[in-house]
């Protein structure tokens, strides 16, 4: 028989973190389920019971984070796999935004994220390995007007995974950057935005806003085919760098690497025209 693996997975009480708890118990895996309220994880535990080990979880306190994740390898022994999830959008024009705001969508979806995973490296390199999957978006390689802070820790975290993934290969840890499309989650309940300035309305952060706001901002994306995705990966070897999910977003960011592309081909003579004479 198939040893069953461990997750442990942060922000799971709602969208893609507890669509992939419910598959995980489902197949008989464990799982450590942390969320702000775990009231919402109460039907799962009467469910699944010894299976599903659940802890209070806010990712902006990095004193918790640490805590969390030493009980769970010591509860649990091996965990198999990190699923760094948890985070929300911060939606505003970039000068609309308000100190406070973007505080915290740094400290939740950047440093929240960094933290979680500086956390769980020492395990992991003590039981010789282990699977990281950090959840981004198509908003780590692409833009939308009036997502300036979401996007900034999208491609932040994607920086920091990128780099400390080729730190840490030598243990056997590897990283899967998850970047899903818009998908059909509750994600736009958690949105938090700004007093609108009027100067913006007629302006494409003006659009966007009205897009998000009446819905017309589609969403086609599955949340449960992205979940069972990720859950898939962590049995892909080599560990996949990216997982881009959603049709829409594969143009999206193809168009933009495409054009990126061209840009630097554009500029190649002056960047080597920089460099010192001798």
């Amino acid at each position: 028989m198939i040893t069953p693996r461990t997750w442990f997975i942060t922000g799971t009480s709602s969208g893609i973190g507890r669509h992939l708890t419910e598959l995980l118990l489902a197949k008989g895996e464990r799982v450590a389920a942390t969320a702000r309220k775990t009231e919402s994880l109460d039907d799962l535990k009467a469910q699944y019971g010894e299976q599903l080990w659940v802890r209070s979880l806010d990712v902006t306190d990095t004193a918790a984070i640490r805590h969390v994740v030493e009980e769970a390898f010591r509860d649990l022994g091996r965990i198999d796999a990190i699923v760094s999830n948890a985070g929300y959008a911060l939606v505003g024009a970039g000068e609309e935004l308000q100190d406070d705001q973007i505080v915290q969508q740094i400290n939740t979806n950047l440093i929240g994220s960094i933290q979680l995973i500086r956390a769980a490296l020492p395990h992991l390199r003590e039981q010789g390995g282990g699977r990281i999957l950090q959840v981004s978006s198509e908003g780590g390689q692409i833009t939308y007007p009036n997502f300036s802070l979401y996007h900034t820790t999208k491609w932040g975290i994607e920086g920091f995974v990128e780099t400390v993934a080729k730190e840490v290969a030598p243990f056997q840890i590897a990283f899967t950057i998850i970047e899903p499309g818009p998908t059909r989650t509750n994600f736009g309940g958690g949105i938090v935005s700004p007093p609108p300035m009027e100067v913006y309305d007629n302006t494409p952060a003006g659009e966007v806003r009205r897009a998000v706001a009446s819905g017309e901002f589609k969403a086609p994306g599955d949340a449960v085919k992205v979940a069972q995705a990720m859950i898939d990966s962590v049995d892909v070897t080599p560990a996949p760098q990216r997982l881009l999910f959603g049709g829409d977003a594969y143009e999206r960011v193809h168009q933009a690497l495409t054009d990126r592309l061209a840009a630097l081909e554009a500029q190649k003579d002056l960047a080597y025209s920089t460099d010192t004479d001798v």
